[in-house]
């Protein structure tokens, strides 16, 4: 579930920003000047992101895909249980549909690619801060409505209960059994039984087998 909205602090909206490259940090600094979007922290790694977040409480996280090594979809969760009024907005390098994928199952509230533009940036960064949904018809926004949708396309006959297609989409996304959980808010013990399910149904032997059946059948 998404975080409740931030609290009304001031006019300002504090950002804390989570890079592993200093020069993007630095880079930001510059895009936001002269705007209400001020960052009060940096921070280059997935544990401090945490530990900042729970000291500052920002009205919005900017942060990296990758911190270094590190996975920074992972901290998302943490970085919501750190600061509940916070939300998070990815900024990667990655045009990838299942970061995206995993970034709404976690709760980021939006996802820009670095080469957006001043003006993407900050009006996502306002629409989070005010906890309104992300305006532009992007890749987010497919993502989120395609996880969402429980049908089979027309010209496929399968007999997938729409839950079973709902998980099918999501596996061929790249989700793990938990961040289906997640995204879906069932158990984890649920998904396996429909993972199990949709693998007998369609005679499949794994999920690998299962993504590819999806995706050549316009499901994934």
């Amino acid at each position: 579930m998404p975080p409740p909205p931030p609290s009304s602090r001031s006019s300002l909206i504090r950002v804390l920003v989570a890079d592993d490259h200093e020069v993007v940090r630095q880079g930001l600094v510059s895009v936001f000047k002269d705007s209400d979007i001020r960052i009060v922290g940096e921070v280059a790694d997935a544990v401090e992101v945490v530990r900042v977040s729970r000291k500052l409480q920002p009205d919005v996280v900017l942060l990296d895909v990758r911190l270094g090594s590190e996975d920074g979809l992972d901290a998302i969760k943490k970085i919501h249980e750190a600061s509940p009024g916070s939300r998070v907005v990815m900024l990667s390098a990655f045009d990838s549909p299942t970061y995206i994928a995993r970034a709404v199952s976690a709760g980021a509230h939006d996802y820009l690619l670095k080469t957006a533009s001043r003006a993407e940036l900050i009006e996502s960064i306002t629409n989070a801060a005010q906890g309104t949904p992300p305006p532009r018809a992007g890749e987010f926004r497919r993502i989120v409505g395609s996880m969402a949708n429980k049908t089979v396309p027309d010209d496929v006959d399968v007999p997938l209960t729409p839950r079973e297609t709902q998980v099918l989409r999501l596996v061929a996304m790249g989700l793990s059994n938990q961040e289906i959980a997640d995204a879906l808010e069932i158990s984890i013990e649920t998904v396996k039984e429909h993972v199990q399910n949709l693998l007998r149904k369609l005679s499949l032997g794994d999920r690998t087998q299962a993504a590819v059946w999806a995706i050549r059948h316009g499901i994934g």
